[in-house]
C-alpha cells in the first residue's frame, strides 16, 4: 500500500465533506437538512448525508484505478469496487462514516467528524488492519477552525487546525489527558439514545462514587458530555477534553433486561473508522470485556468500545467499571 497516496486520498475526502457541509449549512433549512432519505439497515440515511455522497463518488472514482481498486465500506454510499477489472481483487479497502454525528451537526449544534480507515484488501479483514486513518472535524455554521488529524500505523499521530476564514493551517497538538484520576475531569458511560438510560446512568454513577467515595459534599466529582458522535468522543480523549469514556450498548442490548424488547442503536465499525489515530497517540482502547478492540469492516455489526486517555486511567477504572457492568447484568 501506498501511505502516503492513501493519506492524500483520505485528507481529500475529508476536505470535499467538509467544503460540502458548510454548503449545507449555508443554503438548507435544519428541517431541510434533516429530511430522512433512507431507513438503512446500518442507520437512518438524512438528506445531508445524502448530498455528501454526490461529493464523495466522484473523487473515488477518479482515484480508484491509480490505487489498485478500491472496496468502499461506507454508511449511506452506494458503492462497492471501484478502479478494477470485472473479477479482480481491489488493492485496497475504505471504511467510512462521511458523517459521524449526523444529528448534531444537521441542527448546526456541534462539530461532527469525517471519519476514514484504509486496509490492504483481503476477506475477513478487521480493524486492526487499517494502516492509514483520517478524521476531519465538520464545524457547525459558527465556527472558523476544523481540525484535521491522521495516523499511519507505526508512526504516530498528527494534527492540523485550519483557520477556515484565511486558509492558514498550523500544527497542533495531539495530546490526550495525563491526568491520573476522573476528579474534576470529564468521563461517561454513553447514554445519549434510549431506551436503557437509566441503566448506563446506574453504572455511570457507580463508577464515580467507587472511585470516588472521599470527594467533598456538595461539589462535582466529575463531569459527563454526551457527544453523538463516536468520532467526536474520540477526539475529546485525543485533545485532552475527557478522560475516559464506555459505550456498551450492545453489551446492554444482549443483557437479561432487554430479552424480548427491542434493540436500541449501536455504534458500528465504521463509527470507529479512525481508531488508529487514537491508538497511534496511546489512547487505550478496548471492547466492553477489557480485550483489544477489534470489529469486522463492515456497516451492520454491533461494536462495543472503551477509552481511557491513558494507562493510568485505565488501570483504576477498568475493573471499577467492568465490576458495575457486570453488577447491572451487562
Amino acid at each position: 500500500m501506498n501511505h502516503s497516496a492513501v493519506l492524500d486520498l483520505l485528507k481529500q475526502l475529508g476536505e470535499a465533506v467538509r467544503l460540502q457541509v458548510a454548503a449545507s449549512l449555508q443554503s438548507q433549512t435544519a428541517e431541510q437538512r434533516s429530511a430522512i432519505y433512507q431507513e438503512g439497515n446500518d442507520d437512518t440515511i438524512f438528506q445531508i448525508d445524502r448530498d455528501v455522497e454526490q461529493v464523495l463518488l466522484p473523487i473515488l472514482k477518479k482515484e480508484a484505478e491509480n490505487l489498485g481498486g478500491i472496496a468502499v465500506i461506507a454508511e449511506g454510499v452506494e458503492a462497492d469496487v471501484l478502479g478494477t477489472a470485472p473479477g479482480s481483487d481491489p488493492s485496497i479497502m475504505l471504511l467510512c462514516d462521511p458523517i459521524d454525528g449526523t444529528r448534531g451537526i444537521m441542527y448546526d449544534k456541534r462539530s461532527a467528524f469525517f471519519l476514514a480507515g484504509v486496509a490492504p484488501y483481503k476477506e475477513h479483514a478487521k480493524l486492526s488492519d487499517i494502516e492509514v486513518a483520517v478524521m476531519v472535524e465538520l464545524p457547525t455554521s459558527r465556527a472558523y477552525l476544523s481540525d484535521v488529524l491522521w495516523a499511519v500505523r507505526g508512526h504516530g499521530s498528527f494534527r492540523e487546525t485550519l483557520n477556515i476564514l484565511t486558509g492558514e493551517r498550523i500544527a497542533t497538538m495531539v495530546a490526550p489527558s495525563k491526568a491520573k484520576t476522573i476528579y474534576q475531569g470529564f468521563g461517561q458511560v454513553v447514554r445519549f439514545f434510549p431506551p436503557g438510560r437509566s441503566i448506563l446512568a446506574a453504572i455511570d454513577d457507580e463508577v464515580v462514587q467507587t472511585l470516588l467515595p472521599d470527594a467533598p459534599a456538595g461539589k462535582a466529582m466529575s463531569f459527563e458530555d454526551q457527544y453523538i458522535s463516536s468520532g467526536g468522543q474520540q477526539y475529546e480523549l485525543l485533545v485532552g477534553h475527557d478522560r475516559w469514556v464506555a459505550d456498551v450498548r450492545t453489551r446492554l442490548f444482549d443483557s437479561p433486561s432487554f430479552v424480548g424488547k427491542t434493540r436500541g442503536h449501536c455504534c458500528h465499525p465504521y463509527d470507529l473508522a479512525a481508531s488508529l489515530i487514537a491508538e497511534e497517540a496511546g489512547v487505550e482502547l478496548t471492547d466492553a470485556f477489557g480485550n483489544q478492540l477489534d470489529a469486522p469492516l463492515d456497516t451492520t455489526s454491533d461494536v462495543d468500545w472503551i477509552g481511557y486517555a491513558n494507562a493510568n486511567l485505565r488501570a483504576s477504572i477498568e475493573p471499577i467499571l467492568l465490576a458495575a457492568m457486570k453488577n447491572h447484568q451487562l
